[in-house]
């Protein structure tokens, strides 16, 4: 089997961007591909193609999800990334947009495929979305850092440069693909707090929208992102005032943002990974049986 499935062939896109996310290491949060499905949502996207599962999937890291549906039949829904098109009429261009898990195997051959699909329809620029997870308190703006193959762009929309240097995901291997075909690129990331880990960030996933908006020339309308951020910001203040340990710790974290990188948090001020993750799960549970 091929390893792009198409639908069918999208006509007619007007110099288009093409916007990437892929759940899991990338995507503290989900931020980055809450980001990318609400742009989709929000332009009524259309799939055309989608990847052959075999081709990029370790089953048993990424593994396949049952459902029942409205015939009461089980059905598996197998990983995956999808290729939609979605048109901007009042915006100088339209998008293609790439979502979906990220691939656990065959990396290069992945992006290579995205990049020779760009090529095909005529993209004009690359962005790959991702989030991570930081020592950032929720109550601050979200912290953003990105890298392009134009400099000059994270200069433009005020980003700050990534200097990370370790282990990458596969939005950092297909943008050095886009750099390598290129393909002008650009990569923009989100800090989720790490206390709030296993919790779902709309905040960071508006400030990513916020940021893609003038670097593709499309705007959406975010007014329910930005009431879904402001209750997560409300919620986790709430759990963080539940534990004076977990308070005390962000209290330090929100003086080192306001020092602007000054007086760093040492290892053994952390709270335990562990620790924060049950404590946070264990208010939810309680305001799930409140409600």
């Amino acid at each position: 089997m091929q390893p792009l499935i198409w639908d069918r062939r999208p006509d007619g896109l007007r110099a288009p961007a093409m916007v990437c996310s892929f759940s899991g290491w990338n995507d503290a949060g989900d931020a980055a591909s809450t980001a990318t499905a609400f742009l989709a949502q929000s332009l009524g996207a259309e799939r055309f193609a989608r990847t052959d599962t075999e081709e990029f999937y370790d089953f048993q890291a990424n593994r396949p999800h049952v459902q029942i549906d409205e015939t009461q039949a089980r059905v598996i829904s197998w990983p995956a990334v999808e290729i939609l098109e979605a048109r901007a009429p009042r915006a100088p261009r339209d998008l293609v947009i790439v979502q979906g898990a990220e691939p656990s195997m065959r990396w290069p051959s992945f992006s290579s495929l995205i990049v020779d699909l760009a090529e095909a329809l005529d993209v004009q620029l690359v962005v790959t979305l991702g989030a991570l997870l930081a020592d950032v308190p929720h109550t601050q703006p979200v912290a953003m850092t990105g890298f392009a193959s134009d400099a000059s762009m994270i200069e433009r929309i005020g980003l700050k440069s990534s200097r990370y240097e370790g282990p990458t995901g596969i939005v950092g291997v297909l943008h050095a693909k886009c750099t390598e075909a290129g393909l002008p690129s650009a990569s923009v990331w989100a800090s989720v707090p790490h206390y709030v880990a296993a919790a779902a960030s709309p905040k960071a996933a508006l400030a990513l929208l916020r940021k893609l908006e003038p670097m593709i020339g499309v705007s959406v309308d975010v007014t329910e992102l930005e009431e879904a951020a402001g209750e997560y910001e409300h919620q986790v203040g709430l759990a963080v005032q539940s534990d004076p340990d977990i308070q005390a710790f962000v209290e330090r974290l929100e003086k080192r943002a306001v020092e602007d990188g000054q007086g760093a948090i040492s290892a053994q001020d952390l709270p335990s990974g562990d620790l924060l993750a049950r404590e946070f799960q264990r208010f939810l549970r309680q305001r799930g049986a409140e409600s």
